[in-house]
């Protein structure tokens, strides 16, 4: 059990080396930093969507946020679209699981807004059709996924890709980047 527990620790650790390289990575999230910054300053806010683990993340992410990180100060415009059980499973039962990041996003959201979605995959069905109701609404989209052959890649404003296939891996390194971006968003707002 010790090997697999280093090994998995040193895939972890191989895969941010790859990221800590990657400069056009680096890059996109200085620009997806502005993107959320403009945003908040805009009186606008940040919405974020995803599935099962993904889902806690957008969550936990969307929480540093609204919440506070480092620094005690005012709240920032963040939200989970999924935090709401009776509204998923209302309009998962009365219309489709595919519908409810779009409808909530019809409901939430408005033009200048971001909405990030975390897919590991990059082809979850659901925040595929709310990145497509984001562009009719002039909402920027932002996608974390794994590895970029895939559709949520080919309908995001911005991109995180994360070159793995591996779901843990991919999911670490989300909550990483996350990690930064609400940091440098909270710093350069409240510093």
């Amino acid at each position: 059990m010790e090997d697999l527990i280093k090994k998995r620790i040193n895939k972890s650790i191989n895969i941010k080396q790859v990221l800590l390289q990657d400069k056009n990575l680096i890059k996109i999230t200085n620009n997806i930093v502005d993107l959320c910054i403009k945003t908040i300053k805009s009186n606008n806010k940040i919405l974020f969507c995803g599935n099962g683990g993904s889902a806690a993340d957008a969550q936990h992410l969307a929480a540093e946020l609204s919440g506070r990180f480092y620094i005690n100060r005012k709240p920032i415009n963040a939200e989970a679209l999924h935090v709401n059980s009776s509204y998923i499973t209302a309009v998962g039962n009365d219309f489709s699981f595919n519908d409810i990041y779009s409808r909530a996003l019809q409901a939430k959201g408005i033009k200048g807004d971001v909405l990030i979605g975390l897919s590991t995959s990059g082809n979850s069905k659901n925040i595929l059709s709310a990145f497509k109701i984001a562009k009719k609404m002039n909402i920027t989209t932002v996608g974390f996924t794994g590895n970029s052959d895939n559709k949520l890649s080919k309908k995001s404003d911005f991109l995180i890709a994360i070159p793995s296939d591996e779901t843990p891996r991919i999911q670490e390194c989300h909550m990483l980047i996350g990690h930064i971006i609400c940091e440098l968003i909270e710093s350069n707002l409240f510093s």
